[in-house]
């Protein structure tokens, strides 16, 4: 029979993946501070915390792989190759399932940094300064300078 606080924190972990895919660094963060609130209010053996994400990913439940599909589908259309990087890495995604989805996202960059340049502005820039405007703007989303300038019709 499982302890009352192991049983809040697997349906803790549960209502937690029921809303969207979780990487296991992810998880393990929103569920650690839980576990320690648990171990000060009751006097049993604290929960193993690993173990428990090990059951998720064992059932299926847990993947940093879909983790992983989901945040690259979710902002492939908004932002650069280097941005969704930067966040799957902040997202504890392993380097391995990062390298995996690069030739997908790199692929497709220049048309995605051209739709983006397009719904924000539309019109190519009349001065310098507008040109910076545009580059920072695209720099901010994660599009590479390559990818930039050839939007911007920039000679390298």
């Amino acid at each position: 029979m499982r302890k009352k606080s192991e049983v809040s924190l697997r349906a803790r972990a549960l209502q937690y993946l029921a809303r969207r895919e979780y990487s296991r660094a992810e998880l393990r963060a929103k569920l650690l501070p839980h576990v320690q609130a648990n171990a000060d209010f009751e006097q049993a053996q604290p929960i193993d915390l690993d173990a428990l994400l090990d059951d998720l990913t064992t059932r299926g439940w847990l993947s940093d792989v879909r983790a992983a599909t989901q945040l690259v589908h979710a902002k492939r259309g908004r932002f650069g190759l280097q941005r969704i990087t930067h966040e799957l890495r902040q997202r504890g995604i392993s380097e391995e399932l990062i390298s995996a989805a690069l030739p997908e996202l790199k692929d497709c960059e220049l048309e995605t940094a051209r739709d983006v340049w397009q719904r924000k502005f539309g019109i190519a820039p009349r001065d310098e300064k507008e040109k910076a405007k545009q580059v920072r703007f695209l720099q901010s989303r994660g599009f590479a300078l390559d990818a930039i300038f050839k939007v911007l019709r920039f000679d390298d």
